[in-house]
This record gives C-alpha cells, structure tokens and sequence, in this order.
C-alpha cells in the first residue's frame, strides 16, 4: 500500500498541489475579495519569474534544436509539416464554431459607449505595424515579451547558422545545448511554486471577472464555454487519436493536465509554453520537434483565438444589423481569424491587437467596438486553454507526419 501510494503522489502529487491552490484562490476571489490584492503580488511574482525565464528558454529551445536537426530536408518536412497542422488546426476550429452559430443563433448584447476605447488605436499603417510585429530595430528589443514573435524568427535564423557553419560551431553548438538544458531545469524549478502563485492569480481572475459573466453577455459567453468546452475535450482527442491513436489519446491527457490548469491560472500561452514543453517530453514528442513547434506555435497556433474571433465577428454583426452568414462575409471572417490567431501574442489579453485589425479590415462602426473588446476579455481563460495545450497536440501530429518516432520515457522525465 505504501509503495502504491508513493508511486501515486510521485505521478500526481504536483497536479493534486496545483489543483488544490488554484481551488484555494477561487474560494479567496469569490468569499474573501478584499484580500485579493494583498495576494494578487505573490501571482505577478510567479508570472514575472516565468516570462523572464521563457524569453531565453524560446532562444535556446529553437535555436538548438534547430541546429541539430540532420539534413535539410527533415527541416523542411517540420516546418511544412507545422505550417499545415497550424492552418488545419485554427480553419477548423473557425468553420466549427460558424456552424454552431448557424444552428444555435445569438441575440445582441447590450454595450455602452466605446469612443473611448479607441483613442489609443495607432494611426500609422498596418505595414508600419507589421514591420514591427516581425523585426525589432535593436537587439535589446529581443528580449521583451511583446516581441515574441521577433525573438522567435531570429532564434530559429541562428539555429540555421549555426547548422551551415559546420565544425567550426561545435563549441557554440553546445553552448546552445547546455543553454537549453539549463533554462529546462530553471523552469522546473519556478513551477515547484506553480500551487501558491497560480492560486494567488486566480483569486484575482475570479474577483475581477466573475461578476461580469452574468450580465448582458452571459448567453454568448455560455454559448462560447459551452462549445469550447466541447471542442476542447472532443476535437484535441481526435487530433491526438490522428497523432499516435490510442496511446496517442491517453499520454496526451495524462499529461495536459499541468498545461491547462496554468493556462487557466494565467491566461497567458506564454506562461504555459514551459509546462507544455515538459508535457510533449513526457508524450515521447522528439525534441527536435517539440522545441520548434510549441516555442512557434505560442505565438502563430492559436485555436481559442479562433474560435473567439468568429463569435467577436458574429456579435459585431448582429449589432450592426447585417447578414453574417452572407458568403462573402464568411470567407472575410475566415481570412481575418487567421490573422488574427496569427497576431494575437502570447501574452494576458494579447488579442487586442488583432481585435484592432479585426476593427479595421471590416469598418466597424464604433458602436461595435465595445463588444469586441469585452467579449474578448471575458474568453479569454477557456481561449488560452485551447490556444496553449493546443500546441502540444500540434507536436504530436508534426511527428506523425513528419514520419518520426516517439521517443521512449524514461522514469526521470
């Protein structure tokens, strides 16, 4: 009995830990609201040590593994691989949701007055802005969070440098080896004290937001939970089942448990991306692929931003009197849900970027603005779930397609 239940809290005990803090936090946040802000800090403390660990984590998870990927045409299979499963995955979780919004139709809700809302909108152009979105003007710039998807390109520039410098990049080679390793052990680490950080943010999460999803937006929000709740456990288990079938299925959700509970804790994709590295381990994912594909797909795979962008674009219609399921209108919406899943960062309410662009491309009326925004607040925890442990199962059917092996687990993962 003893052997069985230390074998037990070995496998769980840090999920039973994390389930019990964040289950403590919400207790805090909903009978305990005047203590929250004096917890709220121990949450920031945890998340800001996690978003100044996985900015070097992303450079050496990429750049290694990039460097030591054999041959050019495995790299081109990954990468192919990749692009096709983060399409796949984000036209059909935006075609999902426009049926469901086709069969079980919304009233519009009531918004107040937005002028506000957009005085801080940049006039400069979407190519000045998209510019900034792929490059930084400084080196130091690469090391901010906000730009992530910068840090991303030039990390994975220097993993193929790296791979056509030859012999004589042995040694910064495994520099960036070591480097990987030791910001994997640093992010083990900060997540021994997931339980009181995580609980601390969701107290917070629960106070501020709770008592707004029972106003005018309680049914799209219902609607939006419901479905993504559905789609969550039944369209991840089908893709999973696609990646490695049943085994595929079993390792994915032993191991996205971790995942979720922080993605739900933090609403950041960023702040989970290391729990999913360490869950993709675990499933056999190579880490050739895993390093790639989950770092990139925090910031370019985003299925919860899918899903909200169709229903954004639903409301915003209804509100404005006109047709959404026009055909036009639809292959519009499909367009921009992929750039906005695409732009919408990795970061707490990222997605107001894209919602701006989303504002933009169809000439909304500023009477709309108000919705958009409030609905993309009110998402946002079930859209990051589905944004970041989406990526693992991303890892997943990369190595299905790319025609690699799972990798064997061993006891110390």
């Amino acid at each position: 009995m003893t052997y069985t239940t230390n074998i037990f809290l070995q496998n769980y005990g840090s999920i039973i830990l994390l389930i019990v803090g964040i289950l403590a936090g919400s207790i805090l946040g909903i009978y305990l609201p005047t203590i929250v802000p004096y917890i709220k800090p121990i949450g920031d403390i945890f998340l800001n040590l996690l978003f100044v660990a996985v900015i070097p984590l992303v450079f050496f998870a990429i750049s290694s593994s990039v460097a030591n990927i054999e041959g050019t045409n495995q790299l081109g299979k990954i990468i192919g691989a990749m692009t096709g499963v983060f399409l796949m995955g984000v036209l059909i979780s935006a075609c999902a949701t426009i049926a469901v919004l086709y069969f079980f139709p919304l009233d519009a809700p009531i918004v107040p007055n937005g002028s506000e809302l957009l005085d801080n909108n940049p006039d400069d152009t979407w190519s000045d802005k998209m510019v900034r979105f792929l490059t930084v003007s400084e080196f130091g710039k690469l090391l901010s969070r906000e730009n992530m998807l910068a840090l991303v390109i030039f990390s994975f520039l220097v993993g193929i440098a790296t791979r056509k410098s030859s012999a004589v990049a042995q040694p910064f080679l495994s520099f960036l080896n070591a480097g990987n390793e030791v910001m994997k052990n640093l992010l083990i680490l900060i997540m021994k004290i997931s339980p009181i950080g995580l609980g601390a943010y969701f107290a917070y999460q629960v106070s501020s937001l709770g008592p707004q999803l029972f106003g005018f937006y309680a049914k799209p929000l219902g609607l939006y939970y419901l479905f993504g709740t559905c789609y969550f456990f039944v369209g991840f288990t089908v893709f999973a089942f696609i990646a490695n079938g049943k085994y595929g299925i079993t390792s994915y959700w032993k191991n996205n448990i971790v995942s979720t509970l922080t993605a739900l804790g933090s609403c950041s994709s960023l702040a989970t991306m290391p729990a999913n590295l360490l869950a993709a381990k675990k499933i056999g994912v190579p880490d050739t692929i895993a390093n790639v594909v989950i770092p990139l797909g925090t910031t370019l795979h985003k299925q919860g931003s899918s899903i909200s962008s169709i229903f954004k674009i639903y409301v915003a219609f209804l509100l404005i009197g006109k047709d959404f399921f026009d055909p036009m209108t639809l292959v519009m919406s499909l367009g921009i849900t992929v750039l906005v899943s695409v732009v919408a960062g990795g970061i707490p309410n990222g997605g107001y970027i894209g919602e701006m662009l989303m504002i933009s491309v169809l000439d909304l009326p500023i009477e709309a603005v108000p919705a958009v925004m409030i609905i993309g607040t009110l998402v946002d925890p079930l859209a990051t779930i589905l944004n970041s442990t989406g990526d693992t199962v991303a890892s997943m059917l990369v190595t299905k397609f790319t025609g690699n092996k799972y990798q064997v687990v061993t006891a110390e993962v």
